[in-house]
Order: structure tokens, then sequence, then C-alpha cells
């Protein structure tokens, strides 16, 4: 795809453009990163002229950028955004858009932030007036389809109008600049690489812990659950970050080719096995944030459900580096802290020499969020004269990305390096079609296996580690969550 003229946001004035989309690309302008002769349309069903609307795009510009915002920035900004109001789904909405973008050099990259539902009307409508042709391009929002099947539906209602190398599906942890040191962590040290596999590495433990509820989005999340708004996507992306082979280069085509290998290694979770290897939960009322926060089923808009809204996950992959490895995934709101992180444990020392205190295994920590940091936990001796021996104790190694870089004044937006990937036409951090695939495949195993199995969410208070059976799941292997 030839670098685009223009960008177009369908769903410009809903939450993801304001908090993510529009700020992003701001600061993409204000650093010299976006071609010079691209403009920015907003689209959405509001009636609002170009002069309204930059007016509205600027308040939620400088919301985001707070002291990093700049007046000259956002002028030489402003000029590039205008606006078009429509229905997506009236066929009228079109022809206001073609005039829109008449004299757009390059095409068109177009930004689905709506609804999933819409995304099969916009996409026909793009084409009934010739706006899906080369070299016009997609980007399209997580979840793509809450299933297998409808996920199948979408992708080939999209493939019809943009083949996949002009569609680009998000995952915004992607976009992550920890995500991607991970990469680096991996393949560009050779302290790592070596002890990465089954005969070093006891278990590993990903975990996305979330304070918030539902926060107004219950309908929608009714719909999902933390199964399908998370694992499926967020925690198997970086599930197949740590499991992949080493790649022979950095192209798109050959990480993805990698990462479809580790999710059609997962071993699939059988009916007799989901007690053991996956823990539901839903919370009740509890106290996060030092407040009384209301029971799921009492949220905005609540009904009683079976929803769930925690969940643990006991994952395989069954190829010769890991046989044997426990992956642990973890993900679920109304936690007691927010954070995202990794958790790689090695092995014991196969004989320990001190006595004493036993010696705890090495840690290598990846923080996510709310913070992004690396640090490797190693036995180290006390400075204390003692007799009869040493006294260790574990000792962070720490790197601190904001302490490292304290040259980058501000902490970028996951989006911004997404979006620019995008206009680059470089699909390296999207998801392609067969890794969605297989991502769900051993999604909708457990899911209908919960269903036949008639295995129900159990509760957890708000403001806790979630329900007693991911405690369990864990210790079965003699492992604990790290907290």
């Amino acid at each position: 795809m030839a670098t685009p003229g223009a960008f177009v946001i369908f769903g410009a004035t809903g939450d993801l453009a304001r908090r993510m989309l529009f700020p992003s690309l701001y600061f993409l302008d204000a650093d010299g990163l976006l071609p010079d002769r691209l403009r920015i349309v907003g689209a959405a069903r509001s009636v609002l002229t170009d002069a309204e609307f930059r007016k509205q795009a600027e308040g939620w510009v400088r919301e985001r950028a707070g002291a990093f915002f700049s007046e000259k920035a956002w002028e030489s900004f402003s000029k590039r955004l205008s606006y078009a109001a429509g229905d997506s789904t009236a066929p009228a909405s079109y022809k206001v858009l073609v005039e829109k973008l008449k004299g757009a050099e390059g095409g068109a990259l177009f930004y689905l932030s709506t609804s999933p539902t819409l995304y099969i009307p916009i996409v026909k409508g793009l084409a009934s007036v010739g706006l899906a042709s080369p070299p016009n391009g997609l980007m399209v929002e997580k979840p793509i389809g809450n299933s297998g099947r409808t996920c199948d539906q979408i992708n080939s209602a999209i493939a019809e109008h943009f083949p996949e190398n002009r569609t680009f599906r998000i995952d915004h942890y992607l976009g992550k600049e920890t995500v991607q040191n991970l990469i680096a962590l991996r393949f560009g040290n050779a302290l790592f690489e070596p002890l990465w596999n089954r005969y070093s590495i006891d278990h590993v433990q990903i975990t996305v812990a979330e304070t918030l509820g539902v926060e107004g989005r219950f309908g929608y999340y009714n719909d999902y659950g933390a199964t399908r708004d998370m694992v499926q996507n967020h925690l198997l992306q970086l599930l197949c970050l740590i499991a992949m082979e080493p790649p022979s280069d950095m192209r798109a085509g050959t990480m993805h080719d990698e990462k479809v290998k580790v999710l059609r290694a997962l071993r699939p979770i059988r009916d007799s096995e989901l007690l053991e290897k996956t823990a539901r939960g839903q919370y009740t009322r509890g106290v996060a944030d030092g407040k009384t926060v209301p029971a799921y089923a009492e949220e905005e808009g609540g009904k009683p459900s079976d929803t769930e809204t925690f969940v643990a996950m006991c994952a395989h992959v069954d190829n010769w580096r890991w046989a044997g490895v426990p992956f642990y995934l973890r993900t679920g709101k109304r936690m007691p802290i927010r954070h995202s992180q990794i958790v790689i444990e090695f092995r014991d020392v196969p004989h320990s020499i001190f006595t004493g205190a036993p010696l705890m295994p090495n840690r290598l920590i990846i923080t996510l969020q709310p913070e992004e940091s690396i640090s490797l936990t190693i036995m180290n001796k006390t400075p204390t004269l003692s007799q009869g021996g040493y006294e260790l104790q574990p000792l962070s190694l720490n790197l601190s990305l904001l302490d490292a870089f304290k040259g980058e004044k501000r902490r970028r937006i996951a989006y911004e390096r997404l979006l620019l990937e995008a206009i680059s036409d470089n699909s390296t951090l999207f998801v392609r079609r067969d890794e969605a695939d297989a991502a769900w495949l051993w999604v909708d195993r457990i899911i209908e296996g919960w269903a036949r199995t008639g295995l129900k969410p159990t509760s957890y208070p708000a403001g806790s580690w979630g329900p007693a059976g991911a405690f369990a799941l864990t210790e079965r292997n003699g492992h604990s969550w790290h907290e």
C-alpha cells in the first residue's frame, strides 16, 4: 500500500478516538512523523461543521496532552482535520466521504473505531463508491467478532474488498514499548536465548489486572466477558512473543509465521480438565481503590449474568522448546491493583551449597503497566558478618525505561506506533488473519466446554485477586501467583 494521502476515522466522536487516536495523531504530527500531505477526516453521526469538529478535537487533545500541548503544534495539526457527517449504514454517507477525499494522493487508510457490528456495513459502503480499491487500506479494532465463526464472517467480508496486505488488525498491546522490548530482550542479547527453554524455565505467568469495573460498558462486556475480551487477543499475543522460535528476520510475514506456530501448538483443554486448568469468576461488592463498589450484576444497566469478569488458565505449548512448562494466564476486573506483568520463573539450582534460608528461583519480571520496567531477581550475599557461612537474600537488578531514557520526556501512547506503522505500510505489529483464527480456535473450545459442563463463574469480592480456584490452579503444580 502506498503512503496514504488521507486517514479516515469512522466513529470519530467515540471514546477511543477521543482518548487515543486524535491525541496520537497530534503527537505524531508534532514530532514531524506524519506525511506532509496527509489529511485526517473524522466520520460519525453527529452533525458538525469542520470548524466545530476541530474545536472538539482540540479539547480532546488538550486533555490528553496536558503540559505537552503546544499551540503552535495544534495550529499545524488542525489544518489537517475535516469532518464528514453521516450514518455508516446509509449509502448516501459514502458519497459525502467521496467528496471529502477528492484530491487525496496515494489513496486513503480507513480506521474502524466503531462497534464490530458495523464492520461489514462500512466495508460494503466503502466498496459501493469505489473506496475499497487499491491502494486504500483498512484498520480494524478488536474484538473482531465474539467467536471464531463470527470472526471468520467479518474477515471474509473484509477480504472481499481489502486483501491481507491492505488490512491491519489492531491489538494495542503490540504497540507498547515494553512488549516490543521483549523481542529485543530475547533476540538482541546472547544472555537469555540459551536459557529460554524447558531446561531452564520452570513456568511463565502473564497477568493483566484492572481495578476498574465495566464502567458503563455492561452491554458490550456482558456479551464478551474476560475470556473473549482479553485472553483471545492480548494475553495470547504476549504468550506468542514469549514462546515463539527465533525468527530469521523482522519482516511481518516471518514474525507472524512464528506466532502462528505457537498458537497451533497450544494444547486443547478438554472438558474433563476444565476444573483443574481454568478458573472463572465474577466480582461481588467490595472495596476497590479505597471505595466501596457494587457487584458486577449491580453495575449500571446490570442484571443477573453468567459472564466472567475474571479468568485464569493453565496453558501448555506442546513443542520441543516448551514441553512440560505451564503458562499461567490471568486477567480480571476489580483487582487490588492495576498492572500488566509477565513473570518468567527459572528452575531451582540443582544443588544448594548454602545453609540457612532456602534459595529463591531467579525471576525475570517484565512490567507493561502502569510503569514499564524489566527486573531480574537473583540471589545475593548480604553485606553482613555471620559465623558459619553466607546469608543470601533476593536482589532485583532493575531496568526502568523511564530512568534509562530520561531524554524521552513523554511516555508515548501505544497507538502512536501502531498508527505510524500502518501509515508506513508495515504490518509487523498487527495480527494476521490466521493468527486470529488459531487464537479463537483454542479459546472457543474452552468457552464451549464451560457451556457443555455447566461450569459457571464463582464469586470473588471486588478488590481481591479472584476466586479460590485461581490459586488452586497454580498450587496443583507447586507454584503460586506472583503478586
